[in-house]
């Protein structure tokens, strides 16, 4: 079956998880990125700051698009009781993160937008994660052996962290991962 559309695909993302799982999905693609500020206006609600910051970065590249691109961009976020854990900037914020986390529900929502000379489509996902009480060991371990700062709310859930702490998920795990794969393949199918 040959679901792809016709389309030449372009990742603007770094993240090596986001280009593996775009992989799985069997599509070639290439990999564009540019440096893009990644601040949101304060009053935007959580649920709105990765579609906002997906849009903003597909519209770094608005101007460079052919007529056969499709552009996917995208961002996640970590929400913890209205409050998003944004990259930890070293050891001592990855470890507070991580404490907040344990033994609670948080949310993870990403944001894509995929775009062509034509058209621009967004959608969301959200996915609520439970860690189980982590002790002060396990995490210290996890951070100075993963050293998770490139991501959002310190943590991978592909990692050992994930393996070891996660105790139920309620929605997509590959959106916790980046990318939203099932959402994501019925948006192309539509687009």
């Amino acid at each position: 079956m040959n679901w792809i559309p016709k389309y030449k695909f372009i990742l603007a993302s770094k993240s090596p998880r986001r280009q593996e799982l775009l992989k799985s999905l069997g599509i070639d693609f290439e990999v564009q990125t540019k440096d893009v500020d990644e601040s949101y206006p304060n009053h935007l609600p959580p649920d709105k700051i990765p579609v906002y910051l997906a849009e903003k970065k597909a519209k770094a590249f608005t101007n460079g698009l052919n007529n056969n691109d499709l552009l996917i961009t995208a961002d996640t976020i970590v929400v913890l009781n209205d409050h998003v854990l944004e990259k930890p900037v070293d050891y001592d914020h990855a470890f507070q993160m991580l404490s907040a986390l344990s033994g609670r529900i948080h949310e993870v929502i990403t944001g894509v937008c995929l775009s062509s000379t034509k058209k621009s489509v967004v959608f969301s996902s959200l996915t609520n994660v439970q860690f189980k009480k982590l002790t002060n060991a396990e995490i210290d371990y996890y951070i100075n052996t993963f050293k998770p700062y490139d991501k959002a709310g310190a943590y991978g859930i592909q990692e050992w962290i994930g393996s070891i702490g996660i105790s139920h998920i309620e929605g997509s795990f590959y959106n916790v991962m980046g990318l939203p794969l099932q959402k994501l393949y019925e948006e192309f199918q539509k687009f």
